[in-house]
Parts: C-alpha cells; structure tokens; sequence
C-alpha cells in the first residue's frame, strides 16, 4: 500500500475559479519516503497580494513553468493507484480532481486527512491546523505555506499517525463506502452516527458555535450525509465543509413538522448558507384603514414588509374575489372598497350594494359598523383545526394546532389527553410564529389528508 502525501498552493480557496502555482507529493510506503516530485505551476492568472504575502510565490517566479495541463499526466500517473493524504484532504483533492478532470484525467482515490486522523489518535491537543501541530509535536518547520515544506510536515505528523494507530483505525478508515472518506475534517464520524433516522430538523454550527445552516429531513442522518457526498469544487461548498465544527438536531414526528420547525428556526436564527426561505412572504394582503372622512375602508393591495392585513393572497385576483364576497355580503361600497371608481349610489340610483356612503348620505359611524362585522366574519370563517399524525414514539400522537387561520403551535400529546379539550392541547403544545408559508403547508397538507384533521368550534371564544 502506497501512500501519495500531497500538498498545493492556489491563487484562492476553490477550484472552480482559481489555479495551482505549486505542488509537492511524497510517495510513502507506510515506513518511509520512497519518491518524491515537487513543481512550480504557471496558472495562468495573476497571483492576489495576499497570496504573494504568504506563500512568496511571485508571478515572475511562475513566467517560466508548466501550465498545469501540461504537467497533467505525469501527477495523475504519480496520484492514480495510491491512497490520498493531506491536511484537509478535500481541499487539495478537489484541486486536483477539478483541474484533472479539465485535463482529461478522473482521479478516483481513497483519501486520508490528517486532520481528522489527528483528532483521533492524538486526543486533546489545544489545535489540530498543521502550524499548531509542528510546534507542538516539534515537527521540522522548513517553508511553511510552500508545497514542499508543507508536504514534508505533512509526511512526518502521517509516519507518527501510523506509529500510534494501534487498533487499525486507518484501516477502518480506508475501508470501501467508510463515512470517514465523506466527512469534513473537523466532523468526527461519532457525531454523525449518533444522529437518528427519523424527520426532523439538523443544525450546522461553526467555531465559536454559530447556527451556519439548518435543514429538514425525513431520515435525519441520511441527509446530513448527503451534504458530505459528491466533489464539488465551488468557493461557496467548499467554504461551507470547512465551517462545519459541530451537528446538533430536533427529531419530529413528521416532515410536516420538520418543514414547518425549520421555517420558524430560519426566520429566527438567519442562518448564512440559507436563503430561500429568507425570501417567502405571500404577495397580496387584505388592508383596513379609516380615511379623512372617517370611513373605514378595505383594500386589496401589494404585502408591505411589517404590515399585518386581515388576510394573505397568493394572488391578486384571490384577494379580489374575497373583497367582492365581502361587498355583497355586508353591502359595503365598491368605491371605498376600490374596486370601481364610481358605483350606483354616486349617480342616486337606488341600487346595488351601496348605501350611500360614498355620496355622504350614510354616516360613518353606520358604515364602519358593517365594515367591522366583515373583518369579524372573515376573522370568524377562518377554520380552527387540529392535525394529528404519529409521534416520535408508539406512545405519543403529534398535534399542529390551527387557530383562527393561524397556527398556534405544535406539540406531543399522550393519547389519553382528548382533542376536544383544547385547553389540554394547548398545555402540551409549544407555540411558533406563524406565517404565511407555514399556513400553506398546513393547509395543503390538511386538504390531502382530511382523516388527519380534527374539527374545532372556538366561535364562543371569540373576544
């Protein structure tokens, strides 16, 4: 078994948009050092000042070296039958592959990373970034952020690995289909396996323990796998895997719980690698306000961030068809309404909905009383429900409760606590902020699923 101990410097932190300007491989045979090859690279683009800075690599040095494609086939020869090394092994790996695969070449390997090698064999060292590990394991400090001297570092941290790998662990690592090979460098495969395999919600911290992004599931483990898969070469994934320190989760009972436990968790952490569910928010919104002549008067108009209308609408013409309901209903005008510019009792014709308060011959006192009984009856007509579906346990049922249009909250009851006593439910139940793309998973859900749903009458409750 070879070993291929790789390292790289680039213009910048992902594949896709940035060029190799050196790399260094050392051939190990699990003892020692049996073959070596180190080069400078021509990337074909400018170096960034703070590449420079740090690396000392200039573009004048780069003038007169190979293109990377015309290196190409003796790397991948060097890379193609050994296992892959390196400290964050997906970084260097996905150079590789990327600008391989451009060339013409697939690079398949087993990969090791030392990093996550050393938080396994060397427990409770205060950092595991290769800097930390040559003063305190006193490996040679020759050219750091060089290719060479860091492959060189790299090399002896791996021979001291292999000494201390007493019960096989690499071995296990190296394995075909080993989660080892998927995972992060700052994930340990423990964390993932403790996860359950049931819907829920999973959270990705950084560092200093910050929610970085939060997804739903129907098997909790598998999908969090399902991030680690796959060699994408972007700044954004590859950013992303090395901010992942820690996986935290809330199992659900079902994945409408988990839909509607990360729509809430979204809203209320912000993660930085979420976005779509930042962006929802319904279009159209039913609106009451009193004018200068005291008229109470309705419209349907476009969502205004912070607003609070009487009722949400996917669409314009949903909001109208409501409004106009509304007007027959409790013979409100279609002009305060805005829905025409003039109506029947402008002209005097004594007819339609209107009783005249548009021309003032109904005072608004009169008026406003019909408007109010309006919202009340829209208020009133919207449905209060329960959603029962399975708990997290035989022993359990879960419940989304609906209030009023609204969803009050969400919780676990046992089943001997009855649906009807809604004070009980409410006991049990953890409240959430609603909104209105969590009433439409709701509602959606309740429609192709009636034997879930669970009627209630809190008319009587109404204030």
């Amino acid at each position: 078994m070879v070993y291929a101990i790789v390292d790289i410097e680039t213009t910048g932190g992902y594949a896709s948009a940035n060029g190799i300007t050196e790399i260094a491989i050392l051939l190990h045979d699990g003892e020692r050092i049996v073959g070596q090859y180190e080069r400078l690279i021509n990337p074909g683009i400018p170096i960034p000042v703070y590449i420079r800075a740090l690396t000392g690599i200039t573009d004048e040095m780069l003038a007169d070296a190979p293109t990377f494609a015309e290196v190409a086939k003796e790397i991948y020869d060097l890379l193609a039958d050994k296992i892959f090394v390196a400290h964050n092994v997906n970084f260097d790996y996905s150079f590789l592959k990327y600008h391989l695969g451009a060339a013409g070449f697939d690079l398949q390997c087993r990969k090791l990373c030392t990093v996550r090698l050393g938080r396994k064999l060397l427990p409770g060292l205060s950092s595991y970034s290769l800097g930390k590990l040559r003063s305190q394991l006193s490996i040679d400090h020759g050219r750091r952020h060089r290719a060479g001297g860091d492959a060189a570092a790299t090399a002896q941290l791996f021979s001291l690995l292999l000494s201390r790998d007493t019960e096989g662990y690499i071995g296990q690592v190296l394995r075909k289909n080993s989660r080892e090979q998927q995972l992060p460098p700052n994930i340990h495969v423990s964390e993932v396996e403790q996860l359950p395999a049931c819907p829920g919600v999973y959270y990705f911290r950084d560092q200093k323990d910050r929610v970085i992004y939060v997804g739903k599931a129907v098997n909790i483990r598998k999908r969090v796998l399902s991030h680690f898969t796959g060699n994408n070469s972007g700044r954004q994934r590859q950013e992303f895997l090395r901010n992942i320190h820690s996986i935290r989760c809330t199992p659900c009972g079902t994945e409408l719980m988990a839909f509607i436990l990360e729509a809430v968790e979204i809203k209320r952490l912000w993660p930085a690698n979420n976005r779509a569910l930042k962006r929802f928010e319904q279009t159209y919104g039913l609106y009451m306000f009193e004018d200068q002549k005291g008229y109470l008067r309705l419209m349907v108009d476009k969502r205004k961030r912070h607003s609070s209308p009487l009722l949400a609408f996917n669409s314009l013409l949903e909001g109208r068809n409501v409004l106009l309901s509304l007007l027959d209903t409790f013979r409100l005008c279609p002009r305060l309404c805005f829905i025409q510019t003039s109506c029947d009792a402008c002209s005097g014709v004594e007819k339609g909905t209107c009783l005249g308060a548009c021309a003032g011959r109904e005072e608004p006192e009169a008026y406003n009383q019909r408007v109010l009984d309006a919202a009340d009856y829209l208020q009133r007509s919207l449905p209060s429900f329960l959603l029962v579906d399975r708990g997290r346990s035989d022993d359990e049922k879960s419940v989304i409760l609906i209030e009023r249009g609204n969803m009050y909250g969400m919780g676990y009851l046992s089943p001997q606590i009855p649906l009807a006593d809604v004070e009980s439910v409410k006991s049990v139940t953890e409240q959430y902020p609603s909104n209105d793309y969590i009433r439409n998973l709701i509602f959606q859900h309740a429609s192709r699923h009636p034997e879930k749903v669970v009627p209630l009458d809190l008319h009587q409750r109404v204030e």
